[in-house]
């Protein structure tokens, strides 16, 4: 579990997030995870790792991203891009963040005593591994408790803590009237 004395980093995969909640079902509140960290231990940074669409009409993540940004968080994006799938003929559009992400808690390592891994994703074991072959503790949250699990069974078993996403409800809700 944290300690109070430990200093912690958070990294956030915000499509992976943003998945598992709504498997979940419940509205997430950024302001209560940044509370949730800054009361077990020494919370140096969140980061939160997304894709952003070039469009140039309303994006649905850019008003969050924002929000984010002015709210404690250091947000880490680049552009989605499009290519054509030569299998179905049709367009696709690929913003995958694992790279930034790996590299991110890799390069913070020797800032950190902690770090928080927030995704189920199971090519982020290696990376994990990674880190606690530099002497720093790893959690992962996701969940099990969606059909199917967000949780890659690697992943959880490679972590030195896993918390369960579902479990943290309680603590991480939105309140009706308050902001993302």
């Amino acid at each position: 579990m944290l300690q109070r004395n430990e200093r912690v980093m958070v990294f956030i995969d915000g499509s992976n997030l943003y998945a598992a909640i709504r498997s979940l079902g419940f509205e997430f509140d950024y302001s209560k995870l940044l509370s949730y960290f800054r009361n077990r231990s020494k919370l140096l940074r969140a980061y939160y790792y997304t894709a952003l669409g070039d469009e140039q009409d309303y994006s649905p993540i850019r008003p969050l991203v924002d929000w984010l940004a002015y709210n404690g968080y250091a947000v880490i994006s680049k552009p989605t891009k499009e290519y054509f799938d030569p299998i179905t003929g049709s367009k696709r559009v690929k913003g995958n963040m694992d790279i930034e992400i790996a590299v991110g808690m890799l390069q913070m390592a020797p800032y950190y005593d902690h770090a928080v891994l927030i995704s189920g994703d199971g090519d982020f074991r290696r990376v994990v591994q990674a880190a606690q072959d530099m002497g720093k503790q790893v959690t992962v949250i996701s969940t099990l408790k969606t059909n199917p699990p967000m949780i890659a069974d690697e992943l959880r078993r490679q972590a030195d803590i896993f918390l369960e996403l579902d479990d943290m409800k309680d603590e991480l809700v939105r309140d009706a009237n308050s902001l993302p």
